[in-house]
């Protein structure tokens, strides 16, 4: 019989804890930490309450709940002293009918895993869909774990820790998120179509997935969105002068404003199946549903799946956002790929009309504004425990291309106090951007490329080519940061008797959120039970194109694997994706409000 939140508020503590036994193996010290919250919201409420316990306990507290989990097809498992609960997770993962090999395999990473570390291997053996992992998916996450920071592993160790809760938890409660699930496979199903080269399996059994613009592969994921945008009952659906998937939901009264939405669907190379289209699939969900439910909004609801954000194949960064606010430069049409191929002749090959491009832009006054679902593509979500976070501003920046010029000279013979070392400086500029972006507390600073033409190893370096990249929440902070740096590069060069050329390659405005939108937002995930957590984004997104001209604000979602992204490894849950939609809804529900007469 499954447990509802009305009953767990209602029962004793001692009924409520026997309620939660199981969900935190042999350590009832979290729930009972956990229940003195009570009343809950939300089983989303509650799954915090429980993470927060494990994450203000002491360290000691926290290796204690690690070593309380068995080895993964362990001595436990062998003797058959698992809980309930682990046992039916790792024969769901087909751990009890390992071969022979995978078993002594399993086994020796158990052992060399518990002499780095001190403690066993911990997996969500049930994954990120809640369908399980297979056997071979579940051994090269071992592998590649067995390479982690002890420190980092802690941590990584409890993340799973918390994903196995949360699912035993949707087991007690019966709670299904069919709407995350459904997010979920059209993600798995749009990553079937990958450029030629990045469709192979890797070592790590994850797909190496690359879409760029305007491929067989790109084509073949705008068809599959716009017929998944027709099954979810858009009125309108097309592919537009420069490959934009649109689909349009009408309002119930015509000549009503839209609510602008959506993200891109290609992808950088080699890299994750979330960024970006988990923006296009939360708000389809959501349109679905009010389809099915024969729902019409006092105003109409445009998802745009952008064609092309990341700049992979062209010098075209946002080209897909950028034609809706009149930013389609014609001279990249000349632009030539890597065989040689212009984005014409591309645009032509995949029947985009060129002379409609400029018919794409929007007229502001048409729309409520622009609101955009991405996964957050960094650790921040993740370390703190939190499914959503509400996005405050996209980090305007600045970059460089430099080099320094110095002498090269023979690397035994030239004192250290008679140098000309032009990578040294470089890297004394990379420390100090590192230390001057920290005082700022959310300004980053990256020396991303730093190469010594026809370097030696014994040679010291005349020459140091690098680049800078320089980001801030505000204009007015990027500008402090870019102003002491460039001062700081200037007194480097001044004291080891060097010079340098730099030339500046690239600035954006930042994109404060509209604060209006931006309090939908925070209403919504307060609603589902979750703490508000503001924060900056640090990397650039569709939003911030139509920031020129119409409001918008974003919402982040937690990411896996300590939220990496732009990799194969990028990941979400299937109930932080369930989250986003509910999420989505809330500010559907509280921007009909505001339109009702």
């Amino acid at each position: 019989m499954a447990w509802t939140l009305d009953q767990l508020n209602a029962v004793t503590p001692a009924q409520a804890l026997e309620a939660l036994d199981g969900v935190y193996e042999h350590s009832p010290w979290i729930a009972e930490q956990a229940l003195t919250q009570r009343p809950f919201r939300s089983l989303a409420h509650l799954k915090h309450a429980l993470a927060h316990a494990v994450r203000t306990a002491s360290t000691e507290a926290q290796l204690g709940l690690i070593r309380a989990h068995p080895e993964l097809a362990g001595k436990a498992m062998v003797a058959k002293s698992l809980t309930t609960e682990s046992t039916n997770e790792q024969s769901k993962a087909g751990l009890t009918q390992c071969t022979p090999e995978e078993f002594a395999r399993i086994q020796q990473l158990n052992a060399d895993y518990n002499a780095r570390f001190g403690f066993p291997f911990i997996l969500a053996v049930r994954g990120p869909r809640g369908a399980g992992l297979n056997k071979q998916q579940i051994i090269d996450t071992f592998a590649r774990r067995l390479d982690n920071h002890p420190e980092f592993e802690v941590a990584e160790a409890l993340r799973n820790i918390h994903r196995i809760a949360e699912i035993r938890l949707n087991d007690k409660f019966a709670a299904e998120p069919a709407l995350g699930n459904d997010v979920w496979d059209w993600h798995e199903k749009l990553a079937e179509h990958s450029d030629p080269g990045f469709a192979e399996k890797g070592q790590l059994t994850v797909t190496y997935l690359t879409v760029t613009y305007l491929t067989d592969a790109h084509r073949a994921c705008a068809q599959r969105i716009s017929h998944w945008m027709r099954d979810c009952g858009f009125d309108e659906v097309e592919v537009d002068a420069v490959g934009n998937v649109v689909g349009r939901y009408r309002a119930a009264t015509p000549g009503a404003k839209y609510l602008m939405t959506g993200s891109h669907y290609d992808t950088v190379r080699n890299g994750g199946k979330y960024d970006g289209r988990l923006g296009i699939f939360v708000p389809m969900a959501c349109v679905r549903a009010l389809h099915q439910a024969g729902k019409r909004l006092p105003f109409g609801i445009e998802v745009i799946a952008f064609a092309e954000e990341e700049g992979q194949r062209y010098k075209a960064t946002f080209l897909g956002s950028g034609a809706l606010i009149g930013h389609f430069n014609p001279a990249w049409l000349d632009q030539k790929d890597a065989d040689g191929v212009t984005m014409r002749a591309a645009m032509q090959h995949a029947g985009l009309c060129i002379d409609d491009i400029a018919k794409l832009q929007r007229d502001p006054a048409q729309y409520l504004g622009f609101i955009e679902v991405h996964i957050e593509q960094g650790p921040v979500l993740n370390e703190l425990d939190l499914p959503l976070g509400v996005v405050t501003s996209i980090n305007g920046g600045v970059r460089f291309v430099g080099e320094m010029i110095g002498t090269a000279s023979h690397a035994g013979t030239t004192p250290m106090d008679r140098r000309r070392d032009a990578a040294v400086a470089v890297a004394e500029l990379a420390l100090y951007i590192e230390q001057r972006a920290a005082q700022d507390g959310d300004s980053v600073g990256t020396i991303g490329l730093l190469n010594v033409p026809g370097g030696s190893i014994n040679v010291v370096p005349g020459r140091c080519q690098f680049s800078m990249d320089l980001r801030a929440p505000t204009d007015p902070q990027r500008d402090a940061l870019v102003r002491d740096v460039l001062d700081h590069l200037g007194q480097i060069a001044a004291r080891r008797g060097l010079r340098y050329t730099l030339e500046e390659s690239m600035r954006a405005a930042a994109a404060p959120s509209a604060p209006a939108l931006q309090h939908h937002w925070e209403r919504a995930v307060d609603h589902l039970g979750v703490p508000v957590f503001r924060m900056p984004s640090g990397a650039g997104h569709d939003a911030m194109k139509l920031h020129e001209i119409m409001p918008q604000a974003m919402l982040f979602v937690r990411g896996e694997n300590s939220g990496i992204s732009h990799n194969p490894l990028e990941s979400t849950t299937n109930n932080d994706m369930q989250l986003a939609v509910d999420a989505f809804t809330q500010v559907l529900h509280q921007l009909a409000e505001e339109q009702q007469p």
